[in-house]
């Protein structure tokens, strides 16, 4: 995906993670309006975790103010299920960085962003390796919910992410998590998460 200039932002108290799947629900007009100029233009949006305010915009209620770093989501698959609702499955692309945002008299926010470099591709250090037999058979019982392919069992980045979105995790944490340019140190994290839970 390329980065236009500006783009809006779909604030969400949810983390996007690159090569992830994610479902979304749209019904304010803000947010319709968005989506229909995005699908007119195969354009992407932005997703960020909210770090203050409300999904939800309320009448005389401040915009909510997104985390800085964030990731494109690029439209898949939609339906109506009914009127004034539409049903969007959104696929991660690459993380960004906000640089500047405004918000438009609808109440949508848009922002300047700046992209940031994928981590590279490292191979699972053996410490980890029983990790991806785990996530294999999770993803595998997902049947319609995989993560969009290529599947990368291989990468530190692809397997900590994809465990990210299954585990239940502070969305904090999750954040962290997807600003953290080390796929190696990002599968640590999961890795220690799962062995307190034990």
């Amino acid at each position: 995906m390329s980065l236009p200039a500006e783009i809006p932002l779909f604030l969400l108290n949810t983390v996007l993670y690159s090569g992830g799947r994610l479902p979304l629900r749209v019904f304010e007009t803000r947010y319709m309006d968005m989506v229909k100029n995005c699908l007119r233009r195969a354009a992407p949006f932005g997703v960020c975790l909210i770090a203050r305010g409300e999904e939800v915009a309320l009448p005389g209620q401040d915009a909510a103010e997104p985390h800085a770093v964030g990731t494109l989501a690029q439209i898949v698959d939609w339906e109506m299920p009914q009127l004034g609702i539409l049903d969007l499955v959104v696929h991660g692309g690459e993380r960004f960085h906000i640089q500047n945002r405004r918000v438009a008299a609808d109440g949508l926010t848009w922002a300047e962003v700046m992209p940031l470099t994928a981590p590279p591709v490292t191979p699972i250090p053996s410490d980890y390796a029983r990790l991806v037999p785990m996530l294999r058979a999770m993803l595998e019982a997902l049947d319609d919910a995989m993560p969009p392919k290529p599947h990368r069992f291989y990468d530190a980045s692809w397997v900590a992410d994809r465990w990210a979105e299954i585990l239940p995790l502070p969305m904090e944490t999750r954040q962290h998590l997807l600003e953290l340019d080390d796929g190696v140190a990002r599968l640590d994290a999961i890795y220690r998460f799962l062995e307190r839970e034990a």
